[in-house]
């Protein structure tokens, strides 16, 4: 096996193009854009999603409903490891 030589880290310059044909193996054939994350978009329905959850939990967990409050915990924990992620994307200089 060949060994590869690792690529130079990318700009925020080149995030902001965006990068080509990233999300769209086809993205060569018939002049299709290269496809963009809504980034944005998605810290918003994170963070909601993580309140809601929490918020949820806390009330199963007070009327003694417990598989109800793990699970929302376990989707609210999820959910903050998203956000963690996508807020470390955006920050890298992805668009969106």
């Amino acid at each position: 096996m060949e060994r590869r030589e690792r690529q130079r880290p990318r700009t925020r310059e080149e995030y902001a193009r965006g990068l080509p044909d990233y999300h769209d193996p086809t993205g060569g054939f018939g002049g299709a854009a290269p496809a963009y994350s809504a980034l944005t978009l998605r810290i918003v329905l994170a963070a909601v999603t993580v309140v809601l959850c929490a918020g949820a939990a806390v009330l199963f967990a007070v009327n003694g409903i417990v598989w109800a409050t793990v699970l929302l915990c376990v989707l609210a924990v999820g959910m903050a490891v998203d956000l963690g992620w996508v807020i470390h994307r955006k920050r890298r200089g992805e668009p969106g």
